[in-house]
């Protein structure tokens, strides 16, 4: 079965104006936005730090879009249960810093929430085959995770093909995460991505989040 999901465009809000985060939320929300991604960092698994339960609860109070926890960080299952209680609908981990990959993405649903695998640049995507009958959605790193305004890296789909059929058949949500904006989003329409990660593209001084998410989101969804 193939999964009927229209493109979405998931603002990343590590690119946001902290200090007026509520107004730049509503200004996706109110120019149709439905997803939002959060990356969490935690100075050990990637280099960078950024937040943690606190600062999404206080977003689940600001919006009713969907928030999206890729956590990148070590030992997440000792922190699962803490960002769903805080609002997170969907998590997303990387296999590498689970204990038990099946078992923790059984505990995520346990507790509500949708789950997800996210593999990195330079790691393959056959990794996740043992557990699609387990996620709901992969995310494609099109960057290293951990740092922010590096350049989009295609080759991180070669392997996205061969995945294809067996994506489908277990309604497997696709989502790409690194480098999207204007020019690079062409390149990665018509492959059975779904949902499309954007930061610096988003939030700018170019435009309104708001703007800047229609003229993505128009792109993405031609394209599908």
């Amino acid at each position: 079965m193939t999964l009927n999901v229209k493109a979405q465009i998931s603002p990343s809000v590590l690119s946001a104006d902290f200090s007026r985060l509520g107004e730049q939320i509503r200004s996706v929300a109110d120019s149709g936005g439905e997803v939002l991604h959060l990356d969490v960092m935690d100075g050990h698994y990637v280099p960078n730090l950024t937040f943690g339960p606190l600062l999404v609860k206080a977003m689940r109070k600001m919006t009713d879009m969907l928030l999206e926890a890729h956590l990148m960080i070590s030992d997440p299952d000792l922190y699962i249960e803490n960002f769903i209680e805080a609002g997170a609908d969907i998590v997303l981990v990387h296999p590498s810093t689970c204990s038990s990959v099946e078992d923790t993405l059984k505990n995520i649903h346990s507790l509500g929430a949708k789950a997800g695998l996210v593999v990195n640049p330079f790691e393959k995507l056959s990794l996740i085959e043992p557990y699609l009958g387990l996620m709901d959605q992969l995310l494609i790193m099109s960057v290293v995770p951990g740092f922010g305004g590096q350049s989009f890296m295609p080759e991180v789909l070669t392997d996205l093909p061969d995945l294809r059929q067996a994506l489908d058949e277990h309604d497997v949500l696709v989502e790409i995460d690194g480098g999207i904006n204007k020019t690079t989003i062409g390149s990665v329409l018509g492959m059975g991505i779904h949902r499309f990660v954007a930061g610096s593209a988003i939030f700018n001084k170019h435009a309104t989040p708001g703007e800047n998410f229609r003229t993505l989101q128009s792109l993405a969804s031609a394209g599908k």
